[in-house]
């Protein structure tokens, strides 16, 4: 009688558990949220690796993308964990602390850019995304176009995913 009402147990749990993985499937920022999508991130036993999709590593990039919109320099600069490293497009300056992360944008966000991915790779990892390829500024204040490669690298921080290094570069002529 016992051995069957933990059986029962098992099966509920196991049940519930593919119901979660099934709803995450179909919205995935229903899951785990992060600076880049919501709240804090479902926390795992220590050493495990949470759970993240490529499409909630594409919604990275247009949490991004929106941030540049709002024209305003720290709601991009919180995206980026406090230890990160910005390579940016147009400075030739290696931007390693939150400060100087927010003072480029304080200038990129002057020309009132608008990305698109123009070709990606994502590579899942444990605890860490990596979104690499290629994409399209339109900048305003002068007309520009600018095609340039990047690489994001995201992993979790304080209970968020953070932008942990994210390298952009003017693609050869």
């Amino acid at each position: 009688m016992l051995s069957s009402t933990w059986a029962k147990l098992a099966n509920g749990f196991l049940v519930l558990g593919l119901l979660c993985s099934m709803v995450l499937a179909l919205d995935p920022f229903m899951g785990p949220a992060h600076a880049l999508g919501g709240e804090a991130l479902a926390t795992g036993a220590p050493g495990s690796c949470l759970p993240l999709s490529e499409e909630q590593v594409e919604g990275f990039f247009e949490r991004w993308n929106g941030a540049l919109g709002s024209g305003e320099p720290s709601q991009v600069a919180q995206l980026y964990a406090q230890g990160a490293l910005l390579l940016p497009t147009l400075s030739a300056e290696l931007r390693e602390t939150p400060q100087a992360i927010r003072d480029y944008f304080a200038s990129f966000l002057s020309r009132h850019p608008s990305g698109t991915v123009t070709h990606r790779r994502i590579q899942l990892g444990c605890n860490e995304a990596v979104d690499a390829g290629t994409y399209r500024f339109e900048l305003h204040e002068p007309e520009a176009s600018v095609e340039a490669r990047y690489t994001f690298v995201y992993g979790p921080e304080d209970g968020e995913w953070r932008i942990l290094h994210h390298h952009s570069s003017l693609q050869p002529g």
